[in-house]
């Protein structure tokens, strides 16, 4: 257990309710609001009873505390330890996270400790001076709400620049990359992070004005025979996508599965690794897929 019970939602949200009393004029409602944001849907029912009721002598029913100073929250060694661990993964260090009095700090663990299968080695370089400086100018582009221009490389090795109104950013596990996610004229752009070879931050851009556009998604079915773990591998190597798990038998699972469509490819490459432990339901278009790539492989072999 890394982080001590004392920390956990219930005496954070104590603490904040304590910290509103000792501030003084504070109201029933805002006590309310402050379980709501903090705690659990159903710690309404046991926080602010047991501090009205004096079970938990820390606020009295007139928004009396005995306490005098406002309630801190330090950290212990095992949360220093464990925060240090996170900060030597080099995508840390891509949003710009610093937290002091870590410098004497032994981490938990570090990079060195584990290996992680079924991830592609050509990950992003996350500790280039570049990407991350990139990086960072996306993010703040998509908090600002400003458009982004961007030079590019193309999959095919040519230079591209594009004017888009970013959305979100992606990070697959699998491959280790990051994807932006943007606003072009008429649809939604997916970009690898690592094809950008600069990136501008335009602010007032008026060029973007559609609202609501999405990606074009498609759902998939798959039947997974949990065999040699097939399933537990299943879940991982579609960690990214949105998917729903459902039981048919002892050994057999339907996993559905929400993908985007520039994602198809690479997703039938998934499905196909798998060999006879993953059959497609539907739709009978990507059946169709895996059924060509087969025949295609088969021809290569012959």
């Amino acid at each position: 257990m890394i982080f001590n019970e004392l920390y956990s939602a219930y005496y954070n949200t104590v603490a904040k309710i304590i910290s509103a009393v000792l501030r003084g004029d504070v109201t029933q409602s805002q006590l309310q609001n402050i379980v709501n944001e903090n705690a659990f849907g159903e710690s309404m029912l046991t926080i602010l009873p047991n501090l009205k009721s004096e079970k938990w002598q820390l606020v009295r029913e007139d928004f009396f505390t005995p306490i005098t100073n406002i309630p801190t929250m330090p950290l212990t060694l095992i949360q220093k330890q464990w925060l240090k661990a996170v900060l030597l993964d080099p995508r840390a260090k891509l949003f710009g996270i610093e937290i002091d009095d870590l410098e004497d700090v032994e981490p938990l663990f570090t990079p060195d400790d584990y290996v992680v299968y079924d991830k592609y080695s050509d990950g992003d370089p996350f500790e280039d001076a570049e990407y991350i400086k990139n990086f960072r100018i996306i993010l703040s582009a998509i908090k600002s709400g400003d458009a982004l221009k961007i030079h590019m490389q193309t999959r095919k090795g040519r230079s591209k620049r594009i004017t888009l109104l970013p959305q979100k950013l992606e990070y697959s596990e699998k491959d280790d990359k990051f994807r932006l996610i943007a606003m072009g004229d008429r649809h939604l752009e997916t970009i690898n992070l690592g094809r950008i070879i600069s990136v501008e931050q335009v602010a007032n851009h008026n060029e973007f004005k559609g609202e609501g556009v999405t990606l074009k998604t498609e759902k998939v079915t798959l039947k997974v025979t949990d065999d040699r773990n097939a399933l537990e591998r299943a879940m991982l190597h579609f960690a990214h996508f949105e998917k729903q798990a459902e039981r048919i038998d002892d050994s057999r699972y339907l996993l559905h599965i929400i993908y985007n469509k520039e994602d198809e490819t690479e997703l039938v490459i998934r499905v196909l690794s798998f060999g006879p432990l993953i059959e497609v339901l539907e739709p009978s278009t990507f059946r169709n897929l895996i059924i060509e790539r087969l025949k295609t492989q088969i021809e290569l072999l012959n």
